[in-house]
C-alpha cells in the first residue's frame, strides 16, 4: 500500500450527485478527548453512536482521512445485505449462519430507524437483490447459495433466461435468483446522512487521518499531519489502511475495485431496460460484474479487482465500458459519466480482524465487501467489548480473520488465484 489513507486518482460518483457539503474542520495542534475513533465510516460511527450511548459525557473523535463521502464509506455500490453474503453461506453450520442472519438483519433494522429518525434522505428502499450467472462456474455457485437459502428458510425465486430479461433487460445471463432481503441506497448520502446525525459531542475532523498510534504514559496518542490527540481508549476502523499503522498486516490485504456510473438514461433506452425501475444485482462469481439501475434511472456497473495499489481509471473505463457493453448492447454508446475505485479490506478466509489489541486498543478491518451493515454491527460490538458488557459472540459466530504470508508470497498468491478464477469463471466477466 502506497500510502496510509486513501487517496484516489478520481472523486467518488455517487458524492459528485450531491450538493456540496460543509467543510468540517481538520485536527490542528495537540488535544485530546476520551475516545478517538480512527476512521469515519460505517464502523467508525457506529461505535462513536454506541460509545456516546453507554458514556454521553465523554468527549469522542472520529478521524476522518478524506472528506465524508469521498472516502470507502460512499464508494461502494449502495446494497445493505440482511443476510450473509453468498460466500460466507455455509449449509453445514446453518445454525451458526442464522444466528449471524438475526444479528445482521437486527442491525440493518436499526440502520433504517436512523434514516428515518433523521430524515436522511439516501433513497433508501427494500428492493432486494438479484444473483445471476452466465456460465457453468457461476450456475454452480447459484445452485450452492440456493441449497443454503432452502436450509436458513430464506425466501428467494429462481429466474430463468427470459424472466431475467423481462425484469432487467437483458440476455446475458443464463440463470438467476431474486431474494428480498436487501436494501438499496445512495451510499454517499447515507454515510453523510449518518454522520451529521451524530450528538454534538462526538467531532469528526476530516482530511485528518491517523499516520501514527503509540503509548503515551498511560494513554494513547494519534498522530496526525496537522496535529496529535490523546484518549485512554481508541478504536481503529478504517478497515484497509489499518496497516499502514501496523495493525493486521498479516491478516488483511487491500484490494481496489472499480465503479462507472452514467447519466440519467434517455427514455427510448429505459424501454429495453425491463419492468423494474430500480434494482441491484450481485453476480454469481467472483470475477463478474456488480449493476445497478438507480430511482434516477442511472447505471452503475462496479468489476475488476487490483492487489493493493490502484490502477489507472482511464484504463478501467475502457474495460467497464466493455463489461456494460456485452450485458446491454443497446448501452454501447453511453458514457460513463463518472469512474472511481474503493479499496475493501480483503482477509484470507473472509473473517474480521476484530477484538481488543492491547488495554484500550480495539479494532475492527477487513469488511471484506460487506462492511455497511455487517461493519455497522461489528462497531456497536466491539464498544460493547470495551464495556464488559454481553456482546454478540463475533469471534465464534464469524470468525477471526486467519494469518497470511508477507509479500511477495502473498501477491503472488492473489495473482495466481485470480488467474485461475479468471480461467474457471470466463463466461461472468
Amino acid at each position: 500500500m502506497r500510502t496510509p489513507y486513501p487517496n484516489y486518482q478520481n472523486p467518488c460518483g455517487w458524492n459528485a450527485l450531491l450538493p456540496p457539503a460543509p467543510v468540517r474542520s481538520s485536527l490542528s495542534g495537540n488535544t485530546s478527548c476520551d475516545l478517538i475513533v480512527v476512521g469515519g465510516g460505517y464502523t467508525g460511527l457506529a461505535a462513536a453512536r454506541r460509545w456516546h450511548e453507554l458514556e454521553p459525557t465523554h468527549q469522542i473523535s472520529i478521524l476522518e482521512g478524506s472528506r465524508t463521502g469521498e472516502g470507502n464509506p460512499g464508494r461502494n455500490s449502495g446494497f445493505l445485505l440482511e443476510v450473509s453474503l453468498a460466500n460466507d453461506a455455509n449449509t453445514a453450520e446453518i445454525d451458526r449462519m442464522q444466528k449471524c442472519n438475526a444479528l445482521v438483519s437486527k442491525t440493518m433494522s436499526e440502520l433504517s430507524a436512523l434514516v428515518r429518525r433523521h430524515k436522511i434522505d439516501c433513497n433508501l428502499q427494500r428492493s432486494g437483490t438479484y444473483r445471476a450467472a452466465a456460465g457453468e462456474a457461476g450456475l454452480q455457485a447459484i445452485r450452492s447459495y440456493v441449497a443454503f437459502l432452502k436450509a436458513a428458510n430464506l425466501p428467494y425465486e429462481i429466474l430463468g433466461q427470459d424472466a431475467l430479461h423481462s425484469k432487467i433487460g437483458t440476455d446475458f445471463y443464463q440463470e438467476g435468483l431474486y431474494s428480498p432481503d436487501c436494501y438499496l441506497v445512495q451510499p454517499a448520502a447515507f454515510i453523510r446522512g449518518l454522520a451529521n446525525a451524530l450528538p454534538e459531542s462526538i467531532s469528526v475532523y476530516e482530511e485528518t487521518p491517523a499516520l501514527k498510534v503509540s503509548r503515551s504514559g498511560n494513554a494513547w496518542l494519534v498522530t496526525t499531519p496537522t496535529g496529535s490527540i490523546t484518549a485512554q481508549s481508541v478504536i481503529i476502523a478504517n478497515n484497509a489502511f489499518a496497516k499502514s499503522l501496523g495493525f493486521g498486516r498479516s491478516r488483511v490485504t487491500a484490494i481496489y475495485t472499480y465503479a462507472g456510473l452514467t447519466d440519467p438514461l434517455p427514455s427510448d433506452l429505459l424501454a429495453h431496460l425491463g419492468t423494474e425501475r430500480s434494482w441491484g444485482l450481485l453476480p454469481a462469481h467472483r470475477l463478474g460484474s456488480t449493476l445497478r439501475r438507480t430511482v434516477d434511472n442511472r447505471f452503475l456497473i462496479r468489476s475488476c479487482y487490483d492487489y493493493e495499489v490502484e490502477t489507472d481509471n482511464r484504463a478501467m473505463e475502457i474495460v467497464l465500458k466493455e463489461a456494460l457493453q456485452r450485458r446491454f448492447p443497446f448501452l454501447k454508446n453511453t458514457r460513463l459519466a463518472n469512474v472511481w475505485s474503493g479499496a475493501t479490506g480483503l482477509t484470507f478466509n473472509g473473517a474480521p480482524n476484530w477484538g481488543e489489541i492491547e488495554n484500550g486498543l480495539y479494532i475492527s478491518a477487513g469488511c471484506n465487501g460487506g462492511g455497511v451493515v455487517k461493519g455497522t454491527l461489528f462497531g456497536a460490538a466491539l464498544v460493547d467489548l470495551a464495556h464488559d458488557r454481553e456482546t454478540a459472540d463475533i469471534e465464534n459466530l464469524f470468525g477471526t480473520a486467519s494469518w497470511m504470508p508477507p509479500d511477495p508470497i502473498r501477491k503472488l498468491g492473489f495473482k495466481l488465484i485470480s488467474s485461475m478464477e479468471r480461467r474457471r469463471g470466463i463466461a461472468e466477466i
